[in-house]
């Protein structure tokens, strides 16, 4: 018999701006009790990126609040709520996009005169 695995942080994403950690705790409180809350700033400007890593006390509170809370309007902006992925999952498929990031890059147009012939 399979169990499942554990899921030890939420990744939340399209957090609205405007958000604060006090507005995110007071939303994922409803489905237990938060740990902690790490909302990603930018290094250089110090600005949040929208998105946010909430640790909840256990397993089945974790689950519950991704089944509960995924399209939640906060503020003024639907979240985006799934399990993080650990460094292990995350090794696997960085290849697998870097791959399709290639393929579908721009190439760059030199600038100046075009050649005529």
């Amino acid at each position: 018999m399979k169990t499942k695995p554990k899921i030890k942080d939420i990744f939340v994403s399209e957090i609205s701006f405007e958000a604060t950690e006090e507005d995110i705790l007071k939303l994922f409180s409803v489905c237990g009790t938060v740990r902690s809350i790490n909302m990603v700033t930018d290094k250089r400007t110090d600005q949040f990126k929208g998105v946010a890593f909430v640790c909840m006390s256990n397993d089945a509170e974790t689950r519950e609040a991704i089944n509960m809370l995924d399209g939640t309007r906060l503020i003024d902006r639907c979240i985006v709520v799934s399990a993080a992925k650990t460094k292990e999952e995350l090794a696997i498929t960085a290849p697998i996009i870097e791959a399709v990031e290639k393929k579908t890059r721009r190439k760059r147009v030199p600038k100046g005169r075009k050649k005529t012939k």
